[in-house]
């Protein structure tokens, strides 16, 4: 495993991290969360990932349970705040009634003293970013988080947060966790210019594009049962991935990868740590062997050739936008 720092912080996170969204929090995933995370530790990869807003604190009561025989010191743990976790009107959003109501809650479901990163987990337009900004440092002060961040923020968004941290002597954000894979790709545009200026490092979720880019699923075929494309239950974001142009360029992408020896997988993930602004890609596991093969893409060094090649194939869909 290789480690980055997560942005100007002296904190090093494993280059891949595991993630618990869709994957952990009821009693028959907690198995498959103890047996990842075992992998996990195997594979070096010292950073976990989940939310209060995770099968509203199940996600966090897994993760938990599944770290609890291993030395605190030894892995970063971070967690969220911001969607609903109840249905009164502060049960939400960025107040700072909810962001020190949640985090004692994610404390106690975590089984953790402190969380090593807080994300907030969305933009809260209701609440004063000024406020926001002052219950995380305070939270910092009282030792219960060691770093704020945020997620899914705009550029503009995280510059008017670190301008009003700067001016308040407020300690600044360390990261920003939004989505990035080789078909949604917003965060070249402006975010991580910016998160460079503001000294955030990048935590992106859905580097496979969840799932997607596996291979699993191929142009003019029915999505194979038991995966995620053909459960009519989960979120609709999958299935707007499965357009057979969006298809065609991944059995392509595919042949590159064959050709280069590695999976798909690890060609999508090394494709993302190729940007240095991007401190760790966060996946999601179900089986160990999952954390163990997409753990070998930090060994891979995409040539400028192969680069070039995969940006002429995804030129063939720089139009996809997914429905959210």
């Amino acid at each position: 495993m290789k480690y980055r720092r997560l942005g100007n912080t002296g904190l090093k996170v494993s280059e891949i991290g595991l993630g618990s969204w869709l994957t952990y929090g009821t009693a028959a995933e907690q198995q498959a969360a103890d047996a990842c995370v075992a992998k996990a530790f195997e594979c070096g990869i010292n950073f976990f990932d989940t939310a209060n807003a995770y099968n509203r604190g199940e996600g966090e009561k897994a993760i938990g349970a599944a770290l609890r025989p291993y030395k605190r010191s030894d892995y970063v743990l971070s967690t969220k705040v911001f969607f609903p976790m109840g249905d009164g009107v502060n049960d939400r959003g960025l107040s700072r009634k909810h962001i020190m109501e949640q985090c004692e809650a994610s404390l106690r479901r975590l089984g953790t003293d402190y969380i090593d990163i807080y994300f907030c987990h969305r933009f809260d337009h209701e609440t004063p970013l000024e406020e926001t900004l002052r219950a995380l440092d305070d939270l910092t002060s009282q030792g219960k988080i060691l770093y704020s961040a945020v997620s899914e923020w705009t550029a503009a968004q995280i510059v008017s947060a670190s301008g009003i941290s700067s001016r308040l002597n407020l300690r600044p954000l360390a990261a920003n966790q939004p989505i990035y894979n080789m078909f949604e790709r917003y965060i070249e545009q402006e975010v991580l210019e910016v998160s460079k200026q503001a000294g955030l490092g990048q935590v992106v979720f859905s580097p496979l594009a969840q799932g997607i880019l596996t291979g699993k699923y191929k142009p003019g075929q029915q999505a194979p049962a038991g995966t995620r494309g053909a459960d009519d239950s989960v979120n609709g974001v999958i299935r707007s991935y499965l357009r057979d142009d969006v298809l065609g360029v991944v059995a392509q992408l595919d042949e590159v990868a064959e050709g280069l020896g590695v999976k798909l997988s690890q060609l999508a993930l090394a494709w993302i740590l190729r940007q240095p602004g991007v401190s760790s890609a966060l996946i999601g596991a179900s089986k160990p062997g999952q954390v163990e093969e997409n753990a070998r893409a930090v060994e891979i060094v995409l040539q400028p050739e192969t680069l070039e090649t995969i940006d002429s194939l995804l030129a063939q869909v720089a139009d996809f936008a997914p429905a959210r």
